[in-house]
């Protein structure tokens, strides 16, 4: 009875002093978060996201550079016999042209802006599938810890019940209890059993779900890190929050770039001013070239309603943004406070179960003693020892909801960052891309092919 009893409280003093006796070695809460940001296919497609709103900006830019075009066409003519002659005659044709806008009302310069209002929206979704990472990794760190906690005291208490049963057979073999006791610990032990193959099958599960969010299988884990430090209040909280979440600064920059398409709405109005050259040269028994530039202007006079409806529309979807961007701050400050009251319910979740522990403990202790006086039977035995093992899980559960709430609490601020988290990796750099690719650099290659249709039209 008393080699029960210390492994009860073993058993509880591991489950008391939270996640201090699983693992010593191996796999930290950074390496897993080191993995999952590695790893992560959807920052993968995220990024490629990115990269493929820079070629807009290359786009937009390019309209400020002149347009030139080439076109080159050889043409054999036969002369049929029975019209005076027999021959066939050979011509070779190229029209280069080339355009350049000198005004258009602002109407590239605001589009390149919207443009990089674009990239930088598509940035801030980046941070925010970061921060969706890193939630995961953290969350699929700790269903671990937890899960394999689930199991060591599933396993704890079916060796305490199997304990039990032969207890309870010793003392019917010499008539202290009676057969209904023993099948009663019987019960109890199957059941313990069962709960060892459901604790065995949920850990396979968590383990399945880490592979997919960190990208390899855990191994053994090490204690997790003590907490981060969190504002003092609610208010501070939401204050961090309103500056610095993504979702926020991305709602902000899809309104600015609203208010930009409205003007580029006019602009659509407005006269172009277009300076066009042309060079045209042909042979045949004789060649001709021919070259001409000129100066004109476009304006836009009835286009059936067409361009006073995409005004209408840049004003509606500016609307949009603007009130995207409210709703998005509320539903930001909501999702702090609900971290908030997390934190806080799992807090006093973590006192409570920390005495329902202790109380089961010591209930189940006084149990067994007037059990061995016969003022008890075995049921009442298996009942506390139920009670303890419910409340033992029930701390771990409580341990775990906190600890997923506090970086809960950080991504709804918005700081569930790789460099907010001092990691101490290198990530991605958008800015090595879109230096690339932003201006608009002209491709090396249409040089030679100009020279290639000149030779072959003679000229070279």
């Amino acid at each position: 009875m008393r080699k029960v009893k210390a492994t009860f409280i073993a058993i509880s003093t591991v489950v008391a002093l939270g996640f201090s006796g699983i693992a010593v070695s191996a796999q930290t809460l950074t390496d897993t978060f080191i993995s999952a940001y590695k790893n992560s296919i959807q920052l993968e497609i995220d990024r490629a996201a990115l990269r493929a709103l820079d070629e807009g900006v290359a786009q937009a830019w390019a309209k400020f550079r002149p347009s030139a075009s080439a076109s080159f066409a050889r043409n054999a003519t036969y002369v049929m016999p029975g019209f005076g002659a027999d021959f066939t005659t050979f011509t070779n044709t190229l029209n280069i042209s080339s355009s350049l806008t000198l005004w258009d009302g602002g109407e590239t310069r605001l589009a390149t802006e919207v443009a990089r209002l674009n990239v930088a929206a598509s940035r801030e979704n980046l941070t925010l599938s970061e921060q969706a990472v890193l939630l995961s990794a953290v969350t699929a760190f700790m269903d671990m810890r937890r899960d394999i906690q689930f199991l060591g005291l599933a396993e704890n208490n079916l060796e305490v019940l199997n304990r039990q049963v032969q207890a309870a057979r010793d003392r019917f073999e010499v008539g202290e209890v009676r057969r209904t006791d023993v099948n009663l610990a019987e019960a109890a032990a199957a059941g313990a059993q069962a709960a060892v193959a459901r604790a065995q099958g949920g850990l396979e599960i968590t383990r399945e779900s880490f592979y997919n969010t960190v990208g390899k299988f855990p191994g053994q884990l090490k204690n997790a890190p003590p907490l981060p430090q969190i504002p003092s209040s609610l208010a501070a909280a939401q204050g961090i929050a309103a500056r610095t979440h993504p979702a926020i600064l991305r709602a902000q920059l899809v309104a600015k770039a609203g208010e930009l398409n409205v003007l580029r709405a006019e602009t659509a109005m407005k006269p172009k001013l277009m300076l066009s050259g042309s060079y045209n040269a042909s042979s045949a028994t004789t060649s001709s070239d021919s070259a001409a530039i000129s100066l004109g202007a476009t304006i836009p006079l009835y286009s059936g309603g067409a361009l006073v409806s995409a005004r209408r529309q840049a004003m509606a979807l500016r609307e949009q943004a603007q009130a995207t961007l409210h709703l998005t701050a509320r539903s930001v400050a909501q999702g702090v406070a609900i971290a908030w009251a997390t934190i806080g319910i799992s807090k006093a979740s973590i006192i409570a179960r920390h005495k329902e522990v202790r109380a089961s403990r010591v209930a189940l202790q006084g149990i067994r003693e007037e059990a061995s006086l016969g003022a008890l039977t075995t049921l009442d035995i298996l009942n506390a020892e139920r009670d303890l093992s419910q409340a033992e899980s029930n701390l771990v559960a409580a341990q775990h909801a906190q600890y997923v709430a506090v970086y809960s609490l950080l991504s709804s601020m918005g700081l569930l960052t790789v460099k907010h988290l001092g990691l101490g990796i290198k990530t991605y750099d958008p800015n090595v891309n879109y230096k690339k690719v932003s201006t608009a650099p002209q491709a090396t290659d249409r040089g030679k092919l100009l020279s290639r249709i000149l030779k072959r039209a003679g000229k070279k």
